[in-house]
């Protein structure tokens, strides 16, 4: 079936032309074969089109206004990665510092393990942590905040992740608020992207809670 008539037959195109398509019309009626094509086809195409999805998401952040801050939530992410390119930081810990508040207009109380859900397969077990927990941290840096706990964070001290948590909110994300800053465009860190989440860490384990 040629790709006009897929899609005139309400079917959505492959992603493979030479893919299997299960064609019965419940999940309880897929077959062992279908399971283990889809399993396997399923992978494939994750991995092609994450960095795609994640990149198109963070974009689209730049038509949002700013609820107060000098820049916006994207501006904000780009400003970040910039910082902590400058400091000769890694690739994995660029690609964190741009996406680390991706999730924040979506789920704002939520952000952080949103984050840490999306890039977890791809990162370490230390920056997946500090995802879950940077809001946290953040607000030790609120000093003229009239009802926030500057020292909640520190039921986590001791933790193996602590002291890098607390760098990383305080060099890239509490201070990437400036519209004075430099910001790199997101053209600077897209091949980044795409090397940091087509890769696995699966050594790291499961991020924590």
């Amino acid at each position: 079936m040629g790709e006009g008539n897929v899609v005139a037959s309400g079917l959505s195109p492959l992603g493979e032309p030479d893919w299997l398509r299960a064609s019965a019309g419940a999940m309880s009626a897929f077959g062992r074969a279908d399971w283990i094509a889809l399993d396997r086809q399923r992978d494939a195409l994750l991995v092609r089109e994450k960095p795609r999805v994640v990149l198109e998401l963070f974009e689209s952040l730049g038509a949002e206004p700013s609820f107060g801050y000098e820049i916006n939530m994207q501006r904000h992410g780009l400003q970040s990665a910039t910082c902590a390119l400058r400091d000769g930081r890694d690739e994995e810990t660029v690609v964190v510092a741009l996406l680390h508040d991706i999730g924040f207009t979506l789920a704002r109380d939520m952000h952080g393990a949103i984050a840490a859900m999306m890039l977890g397969p791809h990162i370490s077990e230390a920056n997946r942590w500090m995802l879950v927990h940077h809001p946290v941290f953040l607000d030790y840096h609120t000093p003229g905040h009239p009802s926030v706990d500057r020292d909640a964070r520190e039921r986590w001290r001791g933790h193996p992740h602590f002291e890098w948590t607390a760098t990383f909110v305080d060099r890239y994300d509490q201070a990437a608020v400036s519209a004075a800053g430099e910001i790199l465009p997101l053209d600077a860190f897209r091949p980044m992207v795409g090397r940091v989440l087509g890769r696995r860490n699966d050594a790291a384990g499961e991020a924590a809670a």
